[in-house]
């Protein structure tokens, strides 16, 4: 049955005691008097009589006052080790703490009531078991052997559960749970519970030390063999792998500026600081590398030979005057600069930036390889089409993974000096997505004015640009954002006349293709009338690709012939032989055949093929259809429609100055642009369409002849157009003999060649409707074929 009696109270503060641990407890004043208190009580009827005194020892934590404690007997006062006092008590009983009382000494008594232990069931038992096994498992883990012993000699399963007051791995918190626990069946689920988790988490943490063990065993095994397979090289005398040692040396070695030499020179402090083992040091290694491999100080001596060049540039490619023109005049300001000594200032260098905007094969490209040549530079082509990664320009950050600067430095690095030759090939092409802009990146590097600090995000370094000659490729300008085009100068190649084809195939293309085909020039010859054909019938282009490519073809023939037996050498390609060769021509004259019927008129356009003819055909359904309005067809742009509208709206409200009857333009007016899969846009259709409007409402043809370029407004002025040369040429290619244009685009026919000017009779006019009157054919004349 439960007792109750007064005991005098110690407060233990961050320690927890339970029955039956034997635990040292150092006496403040407090502590001393309620030690005693204990020893010399002089009423029997408040403790129970022991020769060294009770007292209950409570655990005093900071959240809350202690409800249960534990009746512990003194068994030694003492002092210790380092000269204070101290009581060894040993826990007996668990007691639940009433409310004070007065007692001998100046000790704080209390009435406590001891908790008997309850009836050992087999389920207690059952527990008991489990909880021993768990508490083996930790002790074998940490081999505490002589404690293995004691735990299994132990039987009384409350006993074993308060054994749990010496676990380091439970708080006092968990401890003061299980004192206020006096049901061993509640007690010792706690326990399992606490101690299964305990054990989880040591296995996870003996998992984690064990391979951060193994790891370093394998990384000191790897620093062992590194050591031993470097003294093995030494002896065998073979190069070391470069260190931080040889990094050094190797940038005050190199012809740095004064800032690159102090940001490699950092690195190199780095790259010594950090262990070899480290990720770091590969990126330091890496940006060591490109820093050093670039040719900071290193330039090429420009050639000052103003004829010599010339002459080089001409050898290489036919026409294409005004490049040649540029470049000339670039090698003659740099010569006369050098003979007087003057400095280039403003942080400006020698170089330029140009854009060469034409067709395909008219020789951009390799017109790059020849500039260099004529300059005495170094050549780098940078491929710039389908390009939409802004790091590929500007390089990626050396945080990333795999970085690599851009594909500027990587041209610079490349051409192994400061002052290179660069094509930039297909800048039109370059696109943009969430990756950024490049053609945004590219407006620091053209121009001139910034490229002399130029800084790459891989190199972080201020790259100096200003020398390099930047030549880039277009086919479309009007794709080249304008704030890039405006750090540009813009050098147009139109295509070449049928003249200009004939001497490039004879003097470049035949002796190449004659090569390729193992044919000597004494073995074929290919005479200027085949090869006039082959320009004028076989091929409608403004360059010479496909013409190189049939006149490939037509070598083959002949080389294959020649090894059949079947012709021998000389050869001789006539043009009544290129059937044989090439089959049927592809190309005829077509402008006769499509203005054969009133409502067809030819236009002139231009695309990223360079200029074409454009027929643009117009008819007229009665309104008993139920239709009505302009209906369009053939892909047509919104500026395109508007044009075709402000067309139909002029011939209308003039339609008696046209000569034209209203009730012909009643109905639905259709308007169809060939070819349907094409889509075409753009206002220079404008007086193509009146015409046609015209011819269809009068029914007079459109002159087989004549072409038309320009806009036109809904007062009938004809307003200038873009790619005038383009269109003349296309003009004469397809056997038209006179262009109607705006007069404000004479001042571009003096870019036209005079072997087109003299083909096609140009013809400058400020008013659509003379135009319409010149360009159809007289009624009489249309009547007279009709018939």
């Amino acid at each position: 049955m439960s007792q109750t009696y007064s005991l005098p109270v110690l407060f233990v503060p961050d320690l927890v005691v339970l029955p039956g641990m034997v635990v040292p407890i150092p006496l403040d004043d407090a502590a001393q008097a309620t030690v005693d208190a204990a020893r010399t009580s002089p009423d029997a009827s408040l403790a129970p009589a022991s020769e060294s005194g009770k007292l209950l020892v409570a655990p005093r934590l900071d959240d809350r006052y202690p409800t249960y404690g534990v009746i512990a007997s003194i068994v030694q006062v003492g002092r210790m080790p380092g000269g204070g006092q101290a009581a060894v008590v040993k826990g007996e009983k668990r007691a639940h703490i009433g409310t004070g009382t007065t007692g001998a000494g100046n000790a704080l008594w209390v009435e406590v009531t001891e908790v008997d232990d309850p009836e050992i069931t087999p389920d207690i038992k059952a527990l008991a078991a489990e909880y021993k096994q768990l508490v083996l498992a930790m002790l074998q883990r940490r081999e505490a052997w002589q404690i293995i012993d004691g735990v299994n000699k132990m039987t009384d399963p409350s006993a074993l559960a308060d054994t749990s007051g010496y676990s380091s791995w439970l708080t006092d918190v968990q401890k003061r749970e299980l004192l206020e626990t006096p049901d061993i069946d509640a007690r010792l689920r706690l326990l399992i519970d606490w101690t299964s988790e305990h054990i989880a988490e040591t296995e996870v943490s003996d998992k984690i030390a064990d391979d951060v063990r193994n790891g370093m065993e394998k990384q000191q095994k790897e620093f062992l063999l590194r050591q031993q397979l470097n003294a093995i090289r030494k002896e065998l005398g073979e190069d070391e792998p470069e260190g931080a040692d040889d990094y050094r040396g190797r940038v005050e070695a190199a012809d740095l500026p004064d800032k690159v030499r102090e940001a490699a020179l950092r690195e190199v402090g780095k790259l010594e600081r950090a262990s070899d083992q480290s990720p770091e040091t590969g990126w330091i290694r890496t940006w060591l590398d490109t820093v050093l491999d670039l040719p900071w100080d290193v330039k090429t001596d420009d050639n000052t030979d103003v004829a010599g060049a010339r002459e080089i540039l001409d050898a290489d490619h036919h026409g294409l005057e005004d490049v040649k023109d540029r470049i000339v005049e670039y090698l003659a300001v740099r010569a006369r600069r050098a003979e007087r000594g003057l400095q280039v200032v403003g942080g400006r260098g020698s170089g330029a930036v140009m854009v060469l905007a034409g067709p395909p094969g008219v020789g951009k490209t390799s017109l790059g390889e020849s500039v260099a040549r004529a300059l005495g530079r170094k050549f780098v082509r940078v491929a710039l089409g389908g390009v939409r990664d802004e790091a590929e320009i500007r390089g990626h950050r050396r945080t990333y993974v795999g970085a690599l600067p851009g594909r500027i430095v990587r041209a610079i690095g490349e051409a192994g000096s400061m002052n290179p030759v660069v094509l930039l090939d297909e800048i039109d092409k370059v696109g943009s997505d969430y990756r950024g802009d490049p053609a945004a990146a590219l407006l620091e590097v053209l121009d001139p004015a910034q490229n002399h600090t130029f800084r790459d995000h891989y190199l972080d370094l201020d790259l100096d640009l200003s020398d390099v000659l930047f030549l880039a490729t277009a086919n479309v300008i009007e794709n080249i954002p304008s704030a890039l085009l405006d750090r540009m100068e813009l050098v147009t190649i139109d295509g070449y006349t049928e003249d200009d084809k004939v001497a490039i195939a004879r003097d470049y293309l035949l002796p190449r293709q004659a090569d390729r085909a193992a044919l000597t020039p004494e073995e074929v010859t290919v005479t200027d009338d085949a090869l006039r054909e082959i320009a004028a019938n076989y091929t409608r282009e403004p360059g010479v690709r496909q013409f190189e490519r049939l006149l490939a073809k037509a070598l083959r023939k002949v080389a294959t012939n020649v090894e059949s037996g079947k012709a021998t050498t000389p050869v001789t390609v006539e043009k009544s032989d290129l059937k044989e060769y090439l089959g049927r021509p592809r190309f005829t004259p077509e402008s006769e055949e499509r203005t054969a019927v009133p409502g067809v008129a030819t236009g002139l356009a231009v695309t990223g093929m360079g200029g074409d003819v454009l027929f643009i055909e117009a008819s007229r359904t009665d309104a008993g259809d139920g239709k009505g309005g302009l209906q369009l067809t053939g892909q047509l742009g919104d500026v395109m429609k508007e044009s075709a509208q402000i067309a139909l709206s002029y011939v209308r409200a003039h339609a008696a100055q046209l000569g034209i009857d209203p009730t012909a333009l009643d109905g639905t007016i259709h308007v169809h642009v060939p070819a349907g899969a094409v889509p075409k846009d753009g206002p220079s259709a404008g007086i193509t369409m009146v015409t046609a409007l015209a011819s269809m409402a009068t029914g007079r043809k459109v002159r087989a002849e004549v072409g038309m370029t320009g806009e036109v407004t809904l007062n009938g002025r004809v307003l200038p157009i873009g790619g005038l040369k383009q269109k003349l040429l296309a003009a004469q290619r397809n056997g038209l003999t006179q262009v109607f244009i705006s007069p404000r685009n004479e001042a571009d026919l003096d870019d036209v060649p005079a072997e087109v000017l003299d083909a096609v009779t140009v013809t400058p006019v400020a008013d659509v409707a003379e135009i319409v009157q010149q360009a159809l054919e007289p009624a009489e004349q249309t009547a007279t074929a009709a018939a």
